[in-house]
């Protein structure tokens, strides 16, 4: 019997988007960079779909544990794309929930309970109990009837440690965000070129 994710009456526990939905348009633009979270260490070797994808719909997590929000990240993806893990870990599940494909993946060395990624809506190519490694491909986005992502496709990605929420975009380092070291550059302007 595979293992159930928890209880919710949101879909986010499943990997999939929370709130929003057909009478909810998506916002537009690129959400802003992750605040560093101390219990999220940045341990993803890769983004979950394509090189740096456009954050369609950026984290933003209830009040309380039933409250409308948004518990991960939704990445724009065309559908069929390849879907991969960010770390190491081991599938805890892979399956159908609420008519929408949804991996999960117990990261590996994350402490107790470890964390977990979910990513949705995937057509699983893995299966519960897999060993996957950073990179390995869990599935390929699946195409959506829904208005969540607005006139695009996306893959919503999550992060849950236990019953609690975190930011899943905490989990690359800076270098996989674009926010690579800082430059000072001299008052007087940009150095020659040799």
């Amino acid at each position: 019997m595979p293992e159930a994710e928890p209880a919710d009456p949101s879909d986010a526990d499943a990997g999939l988007p929370s709130g929003g939905g057909a009478g909810t348009p998506a916002p537009t633009g690129p959400a802003a960079p992750p605040v560093a979270d101390p219990a999220v260490p940045a341990l993803a070797r890769s983004w979950p779909v394509g090189i740096r994808p456009p954050v369609v719909r950026g984290w933003d997590p209830p009040a309380t544990a039933y409250s409308r929000g948004h518990r991960g990240v939704d990445l724009e993806a065309a559908p069929g794309a390849p879907v991969r893990a960010v770390a190491p870990g081991r599938v805890s599940f892979a399956g159908r929930v609420a008519g929408r494909g949804v991996v999960s993946v117990e990261l590996s060395g994350t402490g107790s309970p470890p964390l977990r990624t979910t990513y949705g809506p995937v057509r699983a190519s893995v299966h519960q109990g897999d060993e996957v490694l950073a990179g390995t491909v869990l599935g390929t986005v699946e195409a959506t009837r829904d208005a969540h992502c607005g006139p695009t496709s996306c893959l919503h990605w999550g992060l849950v440690r236990g019953a609690v929420y975190l930011n899943p975009l905490s989990l690359l380092p800076p270098w996989l965000l674009g926010l690579g070291p800082s430059r000072l550059l001299p008052l007087d302007g940009p150095p020659p070129e040799h």
